[in-house]
């Protein structure tokens, strides 16, 4: 017998009357169950900040962060999957919600905190609570949990960040991979030139992943590929399937219980292609083990024009690093250094065919700083700040990480904003939809370089209005290399052609595709116009 049918034993149990009290009270015990978990599944925030607020350890905390329940169990997945465009859909609960500061969802048992303005981002960002990374199933699987991105925060991921800060992101290691970015660039104008004369067009996008791949390649592993090449296709296709894999969303990370069935597919994807990429780069860590070994060669006689594979094998006699924390770490660096490059650049070329004035004024610029006789270098970039306000806007309007790519993860109950944040939830930055705010940005829609040549905005992590590279403990390590490599590439192309729309009936389409970053949904397709004398491109 129930509590509620226990407290009618005191009425008269009599006839019609009696029968009726106990049909009511077991309706009403039913009701209440149901309130009770419909209020359970529709909280703030949905199942999983639900399920944490169960928790004797978290109530009585504060005030809830406000949030959309979603929907029962899933939460916001819907968010996540198919063609929807998360960054987006969060940017408009927050402000419906009134919640831009910070914003509370779940997917499935997953439980999220979003941040949409620059002070909370701030906050969080170099919060050390939030050293952490949540350990997707694909990053786990292709390694990157030995890697820089995903490693636990603690001294191996410490002695990586230096790893990386001292032989491969230092100013003397960027300036002294100057004459081969310039020597790429120059490379792919020529490219551009060929495919435009046997095609009548080009898909941009192509030449911009041979000119970062092989950016990528020189600076970490000494070695360059020919466009087309087999070995860089074989390359190309293997990147191509990481950044697949990396940018699904995947079921098991966030419902436990599916993880088992691996019904997408991606734990078996991952498998086969950490076969790949275990053969790829071991063989090269082998080739430089062999000539390490015949030349004699140690880590005080790697000169700065010697390349990263050489540093690690270093390491790894000091007992350092093994052979799998190796093919980690180099594995990761040809993701972060191939991946933005090349989309940041087509959607800047997007932006100069769209806005031809923007396209003019900034070759008028280059024209009057480097002339037409000889090919604009490293040295001249800082005498162009049109050309690097236009980079700094393309970063603002279509920043390639709007959810800040890689999210954090709360190692230690901790507060934000006054709000509990439990330990285990992971926390992202809408970089976004701070960008497209209008209380921060003005006409935040309107494609305006000349924003950037009012106030110098720093762009580099201190300043969360912009912050497209991360900020605090985690902010990416070659967000310097990264930009040079962009503001000259922009620089030479700029120089070297007028993009134009391949016919007047076919434009630039600016829609949006989100997987490992911010990507064009349809490849750029365009026509490159020689500006300047043909012959500009071998000097």
């Amino acid at each position: 017998m129930s509590y509620w049918e226990s407290c009618f034993l005191f009425i008269p149990q009599t006839g019609f009357l009696s029968s009726s009290l106990i049909m009511n009270s077991k309706t009403f015990l039913c009701l209440l169950i149901l309130i009770s978990v419909i209020s359970f599944l529709f909280s703030p925030g949905g199942l999983a900040w639900a399920l944490s607020k169960s928790r004797p350890s978290h109530r009585h905390h504060g005030a809830a962060i406000p949030g959309p329940t979603g929907l029962p169990l899933v939460g916001l997945l819907f968010a996540f999957i198919g063609t929807n465009l998360p960054y987006r859909i969060l940017s408009n609960l927050s402000k419906v919600l009134g919640a831009k500061p910070l914003m509370a969802f779940s997917v499935g048992l997953t439980r999220f905190v979003v941040s949409s303005h620059p002070d909370t981002a701030k906050e969080l960002l170099n919060s050390s609570d939030f050293a952490d990374r949540p350990v997707k199933e694909s990053a786990y699987e292709l390694l990157f949990h030995r890697a820089m991105g995903f490693a636990p925060y603690g001294e191996y991921w410490r002695s990586l960040r230096r790893i990386s800060s001292t032989h491969l992101f230092s100013p003397r290691r960027i300036a002294a991979f100057g004459a081969f970015r310039r020597e790429t660039g120059l490379k792919m104008a020529e490219e551009i030139r060929v495919l435009m004369g046997r095609d009548g067009g080009i898909e941009v996008r192509k030449v911009l992943h041979f000119g970062s791949l092989n950016n990528v390649m020189m600076s970490v592993f000494g070695r360059r590929y020919e466009f087309g090449s087999e070995g860089f296709c074989e390359l190309e296709k293997m990147v191509r399937e990481g950044y697949d894999l990396l940018g699904v969303f995947n079921w098991s990370d966030h419902f436990p219980l599916l993880g088992l069935l691996d019904l997408q597919g991606v734990r078996k994807r991952c498998k086969k292609l950490v076969l790949r990429v275990n053969d790829f780069v071991g063989k090269i860590i082998e080739e430089h083990r062999v000539k390490s070994v015949l030349m004699g060669e140690n880590i005080s006689s790697v000169t700065e024009s010697g390349d990263f594979v050489d540093v690690l094998l270093d390491l790894e006699k000091e007992n350092m690093l093994t052979k799998s924390d190796m093919i980690a770490v180099l594995w990761e660096m040809i993701f972060r250094g191939t991946d933005t490059v090349a989309i940041l650049l087509e959607w800047i070329l997007a932006r100069m065919i769209l806005h031809p004035d923007i396209q003019s004024k900034a070759q008028s610029e280059i024209d009057a700083v480097v002339g037409t006789h000889r090919s604009v270098s490293d040295s001249d970039i800082p005498n162009l700040p049109y050309l690097q306000a236009i980079v700094k806007e393309t970063l603002r309007v279509h920043p390639p990480g709007p959810l800040l790519s890689w999210a954090r993860l709360a190692i230690h109950d901790t507060r934000i904003a006054e709000h509990f944040i439990p330990a285990g939830t992971t926390a992202i930055v809408n970089m976004w939809s701070i960008t497209h705010d209008d209380r921060v940005w003005p006409e935040p829609e309107k494609f305006k370089p000349e924003r950037f040549m009012e106030e110098d905005v720093a762009i580099m992590g201190t300043d969360l209005r912009l912050a497209p590279f991360g900020s605090g403990r985690r902010v990416c390590p070659g967000k310097a290399m990264g930009l040079a490599t962009v503001e000259l590439w922009l620089a030479q192309l700029l120089q070297t052609f007028k993009w134009v729309p391949v016919d007047d009936h076919h434009g630039v389409d600016l829609s949006e595709t989100l997987k490992l970053s911010l990507e064009m949904k349809h490849s750029l397709f365009c026509k490159a116009l020689p500006r300047v004398f043909p012959d500009l491109v071998n000097f």
